[in-house]
């Protein structure tokens, strides 16, 4: 089989798949370490650095712009230039777009570890680094849509318009929540203030999770799974109503954050109706990938690739589900601020995206070091613990989240509080933050196996047939 064509650049793909993995093992490494800090308060260690309230944005902010972004680059990289049958339009800009990004996520692990924070849920960074941000930023869009530009197909495969969704949203979020007064050169101050400051943030994270977290992930499914099940996407007319349903509909659904909060009741039912609506474009999507297997079940049996597509797909379908549903009032008031938002949030970001993203490294490995995958096995191996894992994870904080809410809410026959000393409700659930841990050890080492697979692949001799990329 012949060598891909020498117009397309495969380098910067493998740039992006070995940070991410080296990010990746600091972002879930620190995870653990956040998980048997809350079971066991030694971990701590005493030191300002090693706290809890320290280490969580660096947990957060690795997991999801080192780990997660890195993963998106590569892949987007690597299926665009197939898609549209031409190199990248600079590779100056591919580049400083590997190099930026990677000094953005030195600066953030080394500021927020010394509490140099803007206090916003996933955007903590300080406003120096905001700007870095904006400038790699642009520098990627530059180089994005120079390549559209000149791409040699005329037809934009449904997987760019779910890139596309992400390079111009993401910027517009990022610029607006970002924008801020310096006052010295780590501190700033919100243009915004109060509740609309609140209301701006959440419009923010909420869509930062759809457009950085959903809209490029499902590009890469629909490019991606079809590859690797050698089978056509169910119905691309599906996968067209999918993508634009789910950009309009997630754009108003931020509210759902600050329900029961002074926000006015009409945002606050806007943003939970809206949250509802979701879930039809969301599981069309889900269905839309399933489907695409079809023919092609009986290999999921050894094919740890379609293993790893076919369960990540499965958790965006129960993540979808059960997102809408948290944001009903009488749900939410029962699962707003308990451990159950933390099962959410890991079933979306360590099941829907992190095996969604490993499938596509296994798939890409052969591909872009042109040798066969070191060891099927091991991947096998990675595939059920990091299953096992999250699913002990996640069943683990489902329960303490509905154990807190209702403790939380439980009365005396006289209407006093059942349980008024906040520590009874910490203390009841230890058995299952040491069920976490475990649950995230099990991540992590599947993540190690991943890393020492990909390292052996990458160094083992040239096979005398490569692999095809194109």
């Amino acid at each position: 089989m012949s060598q891909p064509p020498p117009n397309y650049d495969d380098q910067i793909v493998r740039r992006f798949v070995s940070v991410t993995v080296i990010w990746g093992f600091v972002g879930m490494l620190v995870g653990v370490i956040l998980a048997l800090q809350l079971a066991w308060w030694p971990a701590n260690l005493g030191l300002p650095y090693t706290s809890f309230g320290r280490l969580r944005p660096l947990h957060t902010n690795a997991v999801i712009f080192a780990f997660t972004a890195n993963a998106l680059f590569a892949g987007i990289y690597y299926s665009m230039q197939r898609l549209l049958k031409v190199r990248m339009w600079s590779d100056k800009l591919s580049a400083v777009h590997f190099w930026g990004w990677q000094a953005i996520i030195v600066a953030a692990a080394i500021t927020l570890p010394l509490g140099l924070t803007q206090g916003k849920e996933y955007a903590e960074l300080i406003w120096p680094i905001d700007l870095a941000i904006a400038v790699v930023w642009v520098a990627f869009a530059i180089n994005f849509f120079g390549t559209i530009a000149i791409r040699k197909v005329a037809h934009l495969y449904v997987a760019i318009w779910f890139y596309m969704s992400m390079v111009i949203t993401i910027a517009v979020l990022h610029i607006v929540n970002s924008l801020a007064m310096p006052a010295t050169l780590t501190r700033s101050y919100p243009v915004f203030s109060g509740l609309t400051d609140a209301l701006v943030q959440w419009w923010y994270g909420h869509n930062a999770v759809g457009f950085l977290l959903t809209t490029p992930i499902l590009g890469l499914m629909y490019y991606f799974l079809p590859r690797a099940a050698e089978r056509p996407v169910y119905s691309y007319r599906l996968s067209i109503i999918h993508f634009w349903a789910l950009v309009f509909l997630y754009l108003w659904a931020g509210p759902h954050h600050l329900l029961y909060s002074a926000l006015p009741d009409w945002a606050q039912t806007l943003g939970m109706v809206f949250s509802i609506v979701l879930l039809a474009p969301s599981w069309g999507g889900m269905l839309n990938g399933l489907l695409t297997l079809r023919g092609a079940w009986d290999r999921l049996r050894t094919d740890p690739v379609l293993k790893f597509f076919v369960v990540g797909i499965t958790f965006y379908g129960m993540s979808t589900f059960e997102g809408p549903m948290m944001s009903i009032r009488s749900v939410n008031s029962l699962s707003h601020y308990t451990d159950w938002t933390i099962a959410h949030v890991h079933q979306g970001a360590l099941g829907w995206v992190g095996m969604t993203m490993f499938g596509m490294i296994y798939w890409l490995a052969p591909r872009i070091w042109y040798r066969p995958l070191h060891s099927v096995s091991l991947a096998t191996t990675h595939f059920w613990l990091a299953t096992v894992g999250i699913v002990l994870y996640v069943v683990a904080m489902w329960t303490a989240g509905v154990t807190q809410g209702l403790m939380w809410r439980g009365l005396t026959p006289d209407g006093l509080l059942q349980y008024p000393n906040f520590l009874d409700t910490v203390t009841g659930l230890i058995p299952f933050y040491w069920i976490r841990v475990i649950g995230g050890a099990m991540y992590l080492v599947g993540l190690c196996l991943l890393a020492y697979n990909l390292w052996r692949t990458a160094t083992a001799p040239a096979a005398s047939s490569q692999l095809e990329a194109a």
